[in-house]
């Protein structure tokens, strides 16, 4: 049988409710008790690295997981991450970043509720994710939740409460699993072994438009950021004209070696800054990154990824660029 490790963290499949609400408390043991039918197709084991509401989530955070998986990478045939789900899909996408093209899989999940509450959509989540963890066909990081596997950077968590809580936007789920078998629909090529990056700039910002928000925003955003990522309406408009004042706050920062990327706040089908003059035009005068299909977790945490390697504009674009477990498609 498969060796399998849980990385416990917290979140809300760990947490038992206090005086001021959901806290996580429960240690990783706690957690594998729960499913003992797990021991029937794998040899899990468990470790706890930190147990935080993710909300608390930091890059530093990110560095410690990955770590975790580095030094036991070769101990174990795939690994559970049990993680909270308010920052999941923003923690699957960073490890997307830090553990590239890994044989192994590296499966995240979590609960809507706590693992010892009867109604729990706990117990199953975790139990499919430890059977997806022992599948031949996995491999690279993903998200299981609610019988969907999910590639770590499309994931987006779309509802507060019901179970059914994340989406994968604009690219099919790679699997589902369902009564205890696995359907899977796409498989990812296998690499020999993982590439690992351990190091992240925590210096990336993003700013969502709203009507009459002024340039000025902006300017404070790429004062304490190396890169800020600007989320616009439509298919990646920006405002123009004097009343609003972007162009001269980004020609300023641009010479001064920052980096821009332009996305949308609209969920599905991505930006394309081509169609109207307010995104041609912004993207014809600046040097700047379009984001395309890439999720709002993804575009973030690649770039703390890159400007950790270089800041070179060339070597950035070309980064930004490549397709890493499936986050930027067509």
């Amino acid at each position: 049988m498969k060796k399998i490790l849980m990385i416990a963290t917290g979140g809300t499949i760990a947490s038992h409710a206090g005086a001021d609400g959901l806290i996580p408390e429960l240690q990783a043991s706690e957690l594998l008790k729960n499913v003992p039918e797990v021991f029937e197709f794998c040899e899990p084991s468990a470790i706890q690295i930190y147990n935080i509401d993710s909300t608390n989530v930091t890059p530093q955070h990110w560095i410690k997981l990955a770590t975790a998986i580095r030094e036991h990478y070769e101990e174990y045939d795939g690994f559970v991450v049990c993680h909270g789900t308010d920052t999941m899909s923003y923690t699957a996408a960073m490890i997307s970043y830090m553990v590239q093209h890994s044989p192994k899989p590296i499966v995240f999940t979590g609960a809507q509720k706590p693992i010892d509450k009867e109604d729990t959509d706990a117990r199953i989540n975790l139990r499919d994710s430890f059977l997806y963890a022992t599948s031949d066909m996995a491999s690279d990081v993903v998200i299981v939740f609610q019988g969907k596997v999910i590639a770590g950077t499309k994931a987006k968590k779309v509802r507060t409460k019901s179970y059914n809580a994340f989406t994968s936007v604009d690219f099919p789920n790679l699997a589902v699993i369902r009564d205890g078998k696995i359907i899977q629909y796409i498989t990812t090529p296998k690499q020999d072994k993982p590439e690992f990056f351990l190091d992240l700039n925590e210096k990336v910002a993003l700013l969502t438009l709203t009507p009459g928000v002024k340039a000025e925003i902006l300017d404070v955003y790429f004062r304490y950021h190396d890169a800020v990522v600007v989320s616009g309406y439509g298919t990646g408009g920006i405002p123009e004209g004097e009343y609003y004042g972007f162009y001269e706050v980004i020609e300023s920062w641009e010479r001064k070696g920052k980096t821009l990327v332009v996305t949308t706040q609209v969920q599905q089908e991505g930006s394309d800054m081509n169609v109207y003059r307010v995104g041609r035009g912004l993207k014809n005068r600046f040097d700047l990154l379009e984001s395309y299909s890439m999720t709002y977790e993804s575009i973030i945490t690649k770039l703390m990824w890159i400007l950790a390697i270089t800041k070179n504009d060339d070597e950035v674009r070309e980064l930004f660029y490549k397709t890493v477990n499936y986050d930027l498609i067509g």
